[in-house]
């Protein structure tokens, strides 16, 4: 049991990082009450005033936003989830299952936005593909439907969770150990809260669970609480999928450095203009000064002496606007969003139409393979799923590639183009009608978009 508690050296090396990269995408309080480990403090400068400039705190938060734009453009249409061949029934679990995929109300499509958040925060997110377990087998697939045992579910997770891990030579996990934290009370009268952490190793063909429980200053040992075949088991597979962003596409990995830039110096010019709006008095005298000066006071000067406020020129004030607006830019840039870095009008940053239209050519790109890489996961799962219930079908799922709501008609006028061809294939014919259908039908209900997929097989 002491071993389950291990760090994998890459995990111990990295977490620092990533609960950064949380911080910074998170911004608002959490990121303020976490300011010390991010303000950075002046040489020599006085604790007092450090410590007045972190109550004073503030992030403007470029990357969170253009995160979330990824993955809110992404998913702006739902991607199409083709189910062939489907037996009776088995079609109303599938239905169900995108609708509600974690047990928790989320339809599959939010549940994988929430994947694509992650990755992009931490370079990679997880999937546990599992299944209810109850007391007793069932004797055949009638009663496991009807005990519910069939009801595939999946529990995302990111890899602050996953502390420790094997990998294969063809870089499939050989085992994992994922660690949850959380608070709970027995009930509302609980003088206590208690911290209960949770340790779940899967392997390829079995599960343990542990778990350990903190209340107040008493830590209980840590105790084996479940164990057993887990769902995947037949197929010889852990049953947590990897979903990872390479390098180049893991937008936090690129940004945080600039975004963390980007806080000091709006922190250190925003303390700068404030300290000079109190300008400092300044009395050129040969006697001792022993008078207090303020708004509610006056000082007797002598003939020979000269009083004067001394205040910033406001030169070096103007050189950090206008590095603060170059980093901001630069943060868009890395995040291939340079069309929408924006500036004042007639700045160096307003673009011709042509110039904005490539730049967002690049973001299409770049969201195209964001959607490549979702799908991807989401057949993995999808098929593993199928497997393990057995069901003897095919599941296609595309979409994923048009981040416009307005571009239909053009896409309208381009099937029509295609089959104007003449082409002498049903199946072209058949992919063409269901693509466009299900393009215009995005928002319906997954059981209408099963529906007319079969008519239109069934008639073409």
């Amino acid at each position: 049991m002491d071993q389950i508690t291990l760090e994998h050296p890459d995990y111990a090396a990295r977490k620092k990082s990533w609960r950064q990269y949380g911080d910074l995408y998170t911004g608002g309080e959490i990121f303020r009450l976490n300011a010390a480990e991010y303000l950075t403090a002046r040489q020599r400068e006085p604790a007092d005033v450090y410590q007045e400039r972190l109550n004073r705190v503030f992030c403007e938060n470029y990357v969170g936003s253009i995160i979330d734009w990824y993955a809110a453009t992404l998913f702006r249409r739902e991607p199409v989830i083709a189910l062939e061949n489907a037996p009776p029934g088995c079609s109303t679990f599938y239905h169900c299952f995108l609708d509600d995929a974690d047990q928790r109300g989320s339809s599959l499509t939010d549940f994988f936005r929430r994947q694509l958040t992650s990755a992009l925060i931490y370079g990679a997110s997880y999937t546990l593909v599992d299944f209810p377990r109850t007391g007793m087998a069932p004797a055949n697939r009638a009663e496991e439907d009807r005990m519910g045992v069939s009801r595939a579910y999946v529990v995302g997770y990111t890899p602050l969770d996953l502390i420790n891990w094997s990998r294969d030579e063809r870089g499939n996990f050989d085992w994992v150990v994922l660690r949850t934290t959380s608070l709970n009370k027995r009930d509302v009268a609980a003088a206590q809260w208690t911290e209960e952490t949770q340790w779940a190793y899967y392997d390829r063909s079995s599960f343990q669970r542990y778990r350990q429980v903190k209340q107040g200053d008493k830590v209980e040992p840590i105790e084996l609480v479940d164990q057993g075949p887990h769902g995947l088991a037949a197929q010889n597979v852990v049953p947590v999928f990897e979903m990872q962003v390479s390098d180049g596409l893991w937008l936090m990995n690129k940004a945080a450095r600039l975004q963390l830039e980007h806080f000091n110096q709006s922190n250190a010019l925003s303390w700068a203009l404030t300290t000079g709006l109190f300008a400092v008095p300044v009395v050129f005298s040969e006697r001792d000064m022993s008078q207090r000066i303020g708004s509610s006071y006056f000082i007797q000067l002598g003939s020979e002496d000269r009083f004067a406020w001394s205040e910033p020129e406001g030169k070096v004030y103007q050189l950090a606007a206008n590095n603060l607006a170059r980093v901001k830019d630069e943060i868009y840039r890395v995040s291939y969003l340079m069309g929408q870095a924006g500036g004042p009008p007639g700045s160096a940053q307003q673009q011709s139409g042509l110039s904005k239209q490539r730049d967002y050519a690049v973001t299409q790109e770049v969201l195209r393979a964001y959607g490549d890489l979702v799908k991807a996961a989401m057949k993995r799962i999808l098929r593993a799923i199928e497997s393990a219930r057995d069901d003897g079908m095919t599941i296609d799922v595309s979409g994923l590639d048009e981040f416009d709501i307005g571009d239909f008609t053009s896409d309208l006028e381009d099937a029509g183009r295609l089959l104007s061809l003449g082409i002498p294939s049903e199946t072209l014919k058949r992919e063409v009608f269901k693509k466009v259908a299900l393009k215009y039908l995005c928002d319906v209900r997954n059981e209408v978009k099963d529906a007319i997929a079969q008519e239109i097989s069934r008639v073409i």
